[in-house]
């Protein structure tokens, strides 16, 4: 699913529904990870393994040896030299996408449950100019839960937007513009324009990320691939 929205450079793993979930929650921890979630409730403890399960066998798709995947700095995967990646979870399903920093800056990936966001989330997420937008998708497109679909791209922003810069980055501070795509089609792209000086890539400050979408199976995922200048 998140594999077709970015390029082919980047090694996709996904655990889909309970079987998949099961089969990649129950794969064993490094000593190191298990540390961390010793006093962890069962839930967080099969996201965490699961996600980096599908870390381990995209290393392994990248000729690189599997290996502990801890949290650095805000909770950002520590990713082995020469990789970068970003991974994702939310209730049957999980995901890691992992590429060589050699061919990409930076990754970020999100999936969500394809659902309306709980009541009082999108005005505190959604600038005034995105919720007009997502009016207008709204009423054009009414089978996609446009406000799911924002609150992903966000978190996708986010993810690509730490490694390069290692600040915080708030929802407020980035300004994304959501295309329906074909009709028909349950997918599209984005454009998020970063309301903050942006990230310096190979020299060049860049002032916003494109990404795209897509909804299958009951979720919203959406990815961004940040290109060397």
């Amino acid at each position: 699913m998140i594999e077709e929205l970015l390029p082919e450079s980047v090694v996709v793993v996904e655990a889909f529904g309970e079987e998949g979930v099961r089969e990649f929650g129950d794969a064993p921890l490094y000593p190191e990870e298990e540390a961390l979630m010793a006093r962890s409730v069962a839930k967080r403890r099969r996201e965490f393994t699961v996600v980096r399960s599908c870390a381990r066998r995209a290393m392994e798709k990248l000729g690189v040896p599997p290996q502990p995947v801890l949290p650095g700095e805000r909770g950002a995967p520590r990713w082995p030299d020469g990789l970068t990646g970003s991974m994702t979870h939310c209730d049957g399903y999980g995901a890691a996408a992992l590429v060589r920093a050699a061919d990409l800056a930076s990754v970020g990936i999100d999936a969500e449950p394809h659902q309306p966001l709980p009541e009082g989330v999108l005005s505190a997420v959604a600038l005034p100019v995105e919720q007009q937008r997502l009016r207008r998708l709204g009423a054009d497109r009414p089978e996609v839960h446009w406000d799911r679909l924002l609150f992903s791209a966000k978190e996708s922003v986010y993810k690509a937007w730490f490694p390069l810069t290692r600040k915080w980055l708030d929802f407020s501070e980035a300004d994304i513009d959501v295309s329906a795509g074909p009709p028909g089609q349950a997918r599209g792209t984005f454009h998020a324009r970063l309301l903050v000086p942006g990230p310096v890539v190979g020299g060049h400050r860049i002032g916003h990320f494109e990404g795209s979408w897509t909804v299958r199976r009951g979720l919203v995922a959406t990815a961004i691939a940040v290109h060397g200048v």
